[in-house]
């Protein structure tokens, strides 16, 4: 997706929770052992399993522990937990940017310390080296390296904050050239647009190749849905995890101010909120956000700190706006088949559509083979058997808003089917994301930059995302293919 610039004020067109301390190691066996905030090994590895960042802490680890977690995770059958155990190891593992990064420990630590630090160590590379792929890693490797010194001293974390570490590292990064990937050598004819690859950049690279300063800041509302849904298509469930999420790259940290919509309704309501209105169950805000008019006028006042930090979390629960529906039907054709039906509806609006859009469904144990028969003129579509798996993916790459999408499997049973055999069938689970298109309605009125200097020529860029967290089906059989084909179609 590409980051679209909302028109915001002086001409231009160009259009969240607080960081909290590391929580504490649960130790109930010695609460008071200074051990239990300490890890003994940290290390970064590829897909391939090479070692690129490698760091010893405490040598109370053997060694060839690296090669003994990649042997663990290629052999490990179905999903890799985050924390496992090998010889009286413990190993904790995070996965981003198809890379591994995994610390160890041998004491009875919290995991949910150890997976913390993890990703703050993650979000403090990604900062300083702008992109986290394997080629940046390579080519930083001793900027890593000065950044894991400062964060960690023996196995303790000492601090993790990218605004800190700046008193303390002099290394430059070596910026990873983007130009490779078909989105950046996509020219935009339109300036009010800009490649979400912009935002990729190292917060000490504060301008462009030719020392020139470009002052701009990036605003990210990100929202994951989490719905259930029963075999009618009708919503059990449904829940909004959004934050408003930015990165700035504005010279002399200069004070933003922040708007919402008007009329933004914060805490359960007795009644019915009235039409347009926005109602959030909960949020809270990043400690550098003053929310001293925020109940007045909705808006914020802050002063950016460096690298990426979110703003404002928000949580909606109840109705609003689903943008897809899934309506599936499972009929026992013979005891050996077993049909399959699955109707995807796109109820967003017609300019917007979901992207990398995958459905699962799961099989019976003793299917033999698997057939699918996709919608009339179906096009950017596939699907995938995988038999390992015992389930079926099929593959959308755009769902356009206002279309509908079916597929039809055909099962083949190995033998003849029991009465348990249809639990087996489902439930059915979907991925996918929606650019510029968000449920909650929540809006970005205006971004203004408190600098009065007339030289100061700043970029606001503004992006929406719309992704699945648990986007969920329940599967259950119906009571006759005829009776179910007159409700589908009509």
């Amino acid at each position: 997706p590409v980051r679209t610039a909302r028109g915001i004020e002086e001409g231009y067109t160009q259009s969240p929770s607080t960081p909290l301390p590391f929580p504490p190691f649960a130790l109930p066996q010695r609460p008071s052992s200074p051990m239990a905030s300490s890890i003994s090994q940290f290390f970064v590895l590829s897909q391939r399993g090479d070692t690129i960042i490698s760091r010893d802490y405490r040598g109370d680890v053997v060694r060839g522990t690296a090669e003994i977690f990649f042997r663990k995770v290629k052999t490990f059958k179905g999903d890799v937990p985050p924390v496992f155990n090998v010889e009286g190891i413990h190993f904790l593992h995070i996965k981003k940017s198809g890379l591994f990064f995994v610390c160890t420990t041998r004491i009875n630590a919290s995991p949910a310390l150890g997976i913390e630090l993890l990703n703050r160590l993650y979000k403090l590379f990604k900062d300083y080296c702008g992109v986290m792929t394997e080629e940046s890693v390579r080519k930083n490797f001793a900027l890593i390296y000065e950044l894991l010194d400062e964060a960690m001293d023996f196995g303790f974390p000492q601090s993790t904050s990218t605004e800190q570490m700046k008193a303390y590292v002099f290394n430059e990064p070596v910026v990873v050239d983007q130009t490779s990937t078909a989105l950046a050598q996509l020219k935009l004819p339109d300036t009010k647009t800009t490649p979400s690859s912009s935002v990729h950049k190292p917060i000490s690279i504060r301008g462009d190749r030719k020392g020139t300063q470009r002052n701009e800041i990036f605003v990210d509302i990100l929202e994951r849905l989490s719905i259930t849904f029963n075999a009618s298509g009708y919503v059990l469930n449904a829940e909004i995890d959004g934050s408003i999420q930015m990165k700035s790259y504005l010279m002399g940290n200069p004070e933003l101010r922040l708007a919402l919509n008007e009329d933004l309704v914060i805490g359960k309501t007795s009644g019915h909120v009235g039409y347009g209105v926005v109602a959030l169950d909960d949020c809270n805000f990043h400690e550098c956000a003053r929310t001293d008019d925020f109940e007045m006028d909705r808006t914020i006042l802050f002063y950016p700190p460096d690298g990426e930090f979110v703003l404002m979390n928000y949580r909606i629960t109840g109705d609003f706006r689903i943008p897809f529906r899934v309506l599936p039907f499972v009929e026992e054709v013979s005891p050996t088949r077993i049909e399959a039906i699955v109707k995807i509806r796109a109820d967003i609006p017609s300019q917007n559509y979901g992207s990398n859009v995958i459905l699962k469904f799961p099989v019976p144990k003793n299917a033999a083979s698997v057939s699918c028969d996709l919608g009339v003129g179906a096009m950017g579509e596939s699907w995938e058997f995988k038999q390992h798996q015992r389930t079926v993916n099929w593959y959308i790459k755009k769902l356009h808003g206002g279309t509908e999408h079916t597929i039809r499997a055909k099962i083949t049973l190995s033998q003849p089917s029991t009465g348990n055999i249809r639990k087996e069938m489902g439930p059915l689970s979907m991925s996918f994301e929606i650019p510029m298109y968000n449920c909650s309605a929540l809006q970005v009125r205006f971004l203004r930059i408190m600098e009065r200097s007339k030289s100061y020529h700043p970029f606001r860029w503004v992006r929406y995302l719309t992704l699945s967290s648990s986007y969920i089906c329940r599967l259950q059989p119906g009571t006759g293919y005829s009776e179910y084909t007159t409700s589908f179609l009509s």
